[in-house]
């Protein structure tokens, strides 16, 4: 018997931003790459499916859950900067804001642009995050990664990740990012970075539904127009399905008012999406990944 244990029938709520989703069948938290890989071998041996989450956010699980092993990768954390050469070696679990703020006390710039993202590194490497003009590809050199059935550990560089907007070749592949490898511009003031870092802090702060549940920026934004801005014009703030709700701050998010399930998220994305599609004939795509659902919208 393996002496690997998950935890079982694991609320997801508790681990995603927007605090909805059903029980996970099994969990497991890895704090290091050599539990990882231990628990991916475990569930190839177990012939169970294995699916990967990080902080939660930029995430939709379905209400009745998830079946096989959920590995979330929250407390994979950990980085190594050289302030001299640039370079940056994370692991994938480190959050974006504090990995933002300690490049930035080093003199290293380069994200000062993520601070406000509620995310982890292997996230960004994954979805191409982006905010305030920069985004992880711009900086990203590698990535180390695993495939999802077990097996030895390897490295994509830049230009094999097919970098686009909101986009990478993580999201088709089966594949689990370990860490990230990036090469920040060194030799600048700290205290002009953290003045700019907290600048772009208080920017989305203000501008952002931060006090309530919520994913991030629920669609792409339709170069060179604005989802946010489709959206408001179209009267959708504070529409309703459930207890989801279109923010009153910043129409390119959705919250959870207290009682939402994945299933009133699900629909108010669909009804927005159906909005545009009827006043401007274009289609919304979603940043949000979803889990568990039949379909892709």
């Amino acid at each position: 018997m393996s002496p690997l244990q998950p935890r079982s029938r694991v609320p997801l709520a508790d681990f995603t931003t927007w605090r909805v989703g059903g029980p996970a069948e099994w969990l497991a938290e890895p704090s290091s790459i050599e539990e990882t890989a231990a628990w991916l071998n475990w569930a190839s041996k177990e012939g169970v499916p294995c699916r990967v989450i990080g902080a939660g956010s930029n995430l939709l699980i379905h209400d009745d859950g998830l079946p096989g092993l959920t590995l979330c990768l929250r407390k994979l954390q950990g980085a190594e900067l050289d302030s001299s050469s640039g370079l940056v070696h994370a692991l994938a679990g480190e959050p974006i804001p504090s990995l933002a703020r300690r490049v930035a006390q080093n003199g290293l710039s380069g994200l000062s642009w993520s601070v406000g993202i509620p995310g982890t590194v292997g996230g960004a490497a994954v979805m191409n995050a982006g905010a305030q003009g920069g985004c992880t590809a711009e900086w990203l050199e590698a990535v180390e990664v695993m495939p999802l059935d077990g097996g030895e550990p390897f490295e994509l560089k830049h230009k094999q990740l097919k970098f686009d907007y909101r986009h990478s070749l993580l999201q088709q592949e089966p594949l689990l990012v370990l860490a990230a490898r990036f090469r920040l511009e060194p030799g600048h003031d700290p205290k002009a970075l953290r003045r700019q870092t907290s600048k772009n802090l208080s920017h989305r702060t203000t501008t952002q539904p931060y006090t309530q549940p919520s994913c991030g920026s629920v669609f792409r934004n339709p170069e060179p127009l604005k989802a946010g801005r489709l959206i408001e014009d179209l009267g959708l703030k504070g529409t309703r399905i459930g207890g989801a709700e279109v923010s009153t701050l910043h129409a390119n998010f959705i919250v959870n008012t207290g009682h939402a399930t994945a299933k009133d998220i699900d629909q108010l994305i669909g009804l927005v999406q159906q909005q545009v599609r009827e006043h401007h004939d274009l289609n919304l795509h979603p940043e949000v990944k979803r889990l568990g659902f039949p379909t892709t919208p």
